[in-house]
């Protein structure tokens, strides 16, 4: 059982194969009319266009019209929409065509919308953690449809507001999640639904990925770096509070920062939580712990720390019992279950999932390598039938929903908002280490801590909001 080596870009195009094969239905049909046939195509604006944005917009592409391009780096939109060359195995130069030469680009999303509002259907959005919230409602503001990379948001507060928001809109939401919709988490979800390990009692699980700038915070603090030419930093910052320019924070190193991304816990919750989310309906936790060493908020809290562990408590709900839950993020390892044969591979970044009859473990996505542990006792499983329906791959589960009328597996309201509230809890944990935080997820609040109410929703800075 070796570790996963796919990389997150990699398994989105391997899950997006399929989603050419669908058609949709325009924007006209949505809205209540059958003046157009339902083999149109969709019109799609993709925001960000670069890394895990321009990912997502290929997954999408096929079939479908690309009518607008946002970024807020002209390199990024230059690259998207300019032909470029390259060298062919036998020396020679070829011309590669421009990936959407047709798009209008856009660096501020909120002119885009003002000018394309009735020439968009539909949005992907692969941006920065700290703005998916901002965009994401826009965008359901105006009836889009939206695909929006995980998390959904960068407060619990914002996620609660798109959820409200996706529900009164009616419109098809898709969290990034790519695994939500692999084969794997299926038979994770039946294997344990059949009662393949017992009740489960306890789980281990969480990412070796290390996301922290503390070794760049004295950096970040001295010196003041010109802003790039192509960066437009004001648009970066979006709803953060006002900071200077600094590499540190871009491009590709802001989730190791508090104001823009979520740490570990942010990033990869969503993948690794999601089998056990949807297997054992776990909902929201009763409480929130969270350990860490050589950190502190109060003089660090820019950056996340190298490493943290944090413990949920979850109720007992419908037939199962209370469930322990223990993430574990960068240099804080997932412990090695004594199950797993010495000659094994321990998964970086997976779970452990402990029943009273057995032990099933999976890795990243919940899509890595999905078994029970001994092999002598996978081996006597019997495995059983399948009944949760495949769908074709996630950005392609995201357009058939919205040609079909009905709602995606990762619908922000139903699925994607709640299991992005875990990672968002997690991340008030960490910064209010070692205190037990006890949730009321009806009414939104922490019932023993003013302090963690305080971090449910963070301020915006002026000219942003919801």
């Amino acid at each position: 059982m070796s570790k996963s080596r796919l990389s997150r870009r990699e398994f989105v195009g391997a899950l997006g194969g399929t989603v050419a094969a669908f058609t949709v239905v325009p924007r006209h049909a949505v809205a209540g009319t059958t003046a157009n046939p339902p083999s149109d195509r969709l019109n799609i604006a993709g925001i960000g266009a670069g890394g895990m944005g321009g990912g997502d917009i290929g997954a999408v592409a096929g079939g479908n019209n690309i009518v607008a391009l946002c970024d807020v780096n002209a390199n990024t939109l230059k690259d998207a929409t300019t032909p470029r060359t390259k060298q062919s195995k036998d020396g020679k130069t070829e011309e590669v065509p421009a990936k959407y030469p047709k798009a209008k680009l856009y660096a501020d999303f909120r002119k885009m919308f003002d000018e394309m509002e009735k020439d968009i259907d539909a949005v992907t959005i692969g941006i920065p953690d700290h703005t998916h919230a901002v965009v994401a409602m826009a965008a359901i503001k105006r009836g889009k449809h939206v695909y929006c990379e995980k998390p959904l948001a960068h407060s619990v507060h914002e996620v609660r507001e798109l959820m409200k928001a996706a529900k009164e809109k009616n419109v098809v939401t898709q969290l990034g999640n790519q695994g939500h919709s692999s084969e794997t988490i299926r038979m994770f979800c039946e294997w344990i639904w059949d009662g393949a390990i017992g009740n489960v009692q306890r789980i281990e699980l969480g990412c070796a990925a290390v996301n922290s700038g503390v070794d760049r915070l004295e950096q970040v603090r001295k010196e003041r770096p010109e802003v790039p030419s192509h960066l437009n930093w004001d648009l970066w910052l979006g709803p953060a509070l006002d900071r200077p320019y600094h590499p540190a924070y871009c491009p590709g190193a802001w989730r190791g920062w508090t104001p823009f991304g979520n740490g570990t816990v942010g990033d990869w919750v969503c993948h690794v939580v999601d089998p056990v989310f949807w297997a054992l309906d776990l909902g929201a936790p009763k409480s929130i712990q969270a350990e860490v060493k050589d950190w502190d908020y109060k003089t660090q809290g820019d950056a996340f720390p190298k490493g943290d562990k944090i413990t949920y408590e979850f109720a007992a709900k419908g037939q199962r019992g209370p469930i322990t839950m223990v993430w574990h993020s960068g240099t804080v390892k997932v412990p090695r279950p004594k199950e797993l044969e010495p000659d094994r591979k321990h998964y970086e970044t997976g779970a452990v999932v402990y029943g009273d009859k057995g032990v099933i473990v999976y890795g990243s996505h919940g899509a890595g390598g999905v078994r029970i542990i001994p092999e002598t006792a996978m081996k006597a499983y019997k495995l059983p039938e399948k009944k949760i329906p495949r769908v074709p791959g996630h950005h392609g589960d995201w357009l058939q929903a919205i040609r079909q009328g009905k709602k995606a597996g990762s619908d922000f309201a139903l699925y994607g908002g709640p299991l992005t509230e875990i990672a968002m809890l997690g991340v008030i944990a960490i910064k209010l280490h070692g205190a037990k935080l006890e949730w009321d997820a009806e009414k939104v609040q922490f019932t023993n801590s003013s302090e963690a109410n305080a971090l449910i929703n963070p301020p915006y800075r002026k000219g942003w909001a919801l």
